[in-house]
Parts: structure tokens; C-alpha cells; sequence
């Protein structure tokens, strides 16, 4: 059986992306390549990124090692399991604001993708300030933990504080950036002409 030839040429290709991105979304985003956003935050994600790679490098050498010494020299390098442990941790909190900031986390976007403008930046605005207000939260449990604690590793005698530091960072820059899209929203729910133009393309 074979098709048409007009209901060939009436198929159109659909990018996988229109399927995974939000439209909505675009405002918000934060690119450096594409320069798109606060240049701070382009800036400050770029060098996250770049750590990001030095300290992964860091960790597959360091637990490389180890592995070398067990197997072929018998010998165990606990100060390379101490340093393990501490890249993985400035990884993680690294990471995850990196991935935040890129839009990386995992998310159902099902509802915000159907609604009209001003709801879904409505929806976001909620969102964003929920996060603000758990960063804040971390913010003060990490000052906390690093006003309290005073000791060193067991190895390396490094400062706990210079890995207690990671969660406070990311949390920081998290809540800055949630604080950000916050107020696009906030504008962009403010601004009926281009939600007009939103809501005639959609």
C-alpha cells in the first residue's frame, strides 16, 4: 500500500526539542554561548563549568590511583580516598548549581507547558521564590556548620570548612539566580503586549 503524495508532503519534521523544551522557558534561561542573561551569571556558570572538569579530572586520578596501588602495589593511599571524598562533594554542590542554571534538574513540565503566558511565568514566579526560600534556608544552616566547626581532616589536615564552603556557594548563587527569574516573571507578567504576542503565536 502506498501513501499519497500529498499526504507526504503535508508531514512536517518535528525537532525532538519542541517536545522537550518549554517556550516559555526561553526569558529565563541562562546561556553563556548564546550570551543570554546577566553576564555575572554567564561569567560565574562558565567558571563553574570549568572547575567542574578540573575536579572531575582531580577525581578520576585520584581514585585511579588508589585502585593502582591496591592491585598492583599492595599498598593502600589513604590520603587519595580523603581527596576522593572531597572533590566528590565540591562536584555534587558545583554541579548541581551549574545544572540549575542551565535548567538540567529534573522537572515535570507538563503543566506549565500548556498554560497560557501570564499563568505559566505565575507558576515559575512560585516556583523560583520556593527555591530563594530554600537556599536562604541552606544558606543559614551552612553558616551555621562553618561557624562551628573548627577541626581537619584526618589526613590531609585540610579545613572542613574549605569542603562545608561548597554548600554555601552553591546555595548562594542558586538563590541569585532563582531571585533573578523571579523578577523576569514578575515583568513578564507585567508586560501584556509581548504576552499578547506569546499567547497569538501560540
Amino acid at each position: 500500500m502506498t501513501t499519497p503524495a500529498s499526504t507526504t508532503s503535508d508531514r512536517v519534521a518535528v525537532e525532538p526539542e519542541a517536545y522537550l523544551e518549554d517556550p516559555h522557558r526561553a526569558p529565563l534561561e541562562i546561556d553563556p554561548a548564546a550570551r543570554r542573561g546577566p553576564a555575572l551569571f554567564r561569567w560565574v556558570t562558565f567558571a563553574m563549568e570549568q572547575l567542574i572538569a578540573v575536579i572531575l579530572v582531580a577525581l578520576i586520578v585520584s581514585v585511579s590511583a588508589n585502585v593502582i596501588g591496591r592491585s598492583l602495589l599492595n599498598h593502600s593511599l589513604p590520603w587519595a580516598d580523603e581527596l576522593a571524598r572531597m572533590l566528590f562533594i565540591w562536584l555534587i554542590f558545583i554541579g548541581a548549581a551549574a545544572a540549575f542554571v542551565r535548567y538540567e534538574h529534573i522537572a515535570v513540565d507538563l503543566l506549565v507547558r500548556k498554560l497560557r503566558p501570564r499563568a505559566a511565568y505565575a507558576l515559575y514566579l512560585l516556583q523560583h521564590l520556593i527555591i530563594a526560600g530554600l537556599m536562604g534556608v541552606i544558606l543559614w544552616g551552612g553558616y551555621l556548620v562553618m561557624s562551628r566547626s573548627t577541626g581537619r581532616t584526618a589526613i590531609l589536615g585540610v579545613p572542613w570548612n574549605l569542603i562545608n564552603v561548597s554548600l554555601v556557594l552553591c546555595a548562594a548563587f542558586i538563590a541569585l539566580v532563582a531571585l533573578w527569574r523571579a523578577v523576569q516573571c514578575v515583568r513578564l507578567m507585567r508586560a501584556p503586549a509581548s504576552l499578547s504576542r506569546r499567547d497569538g503565536g501560540a
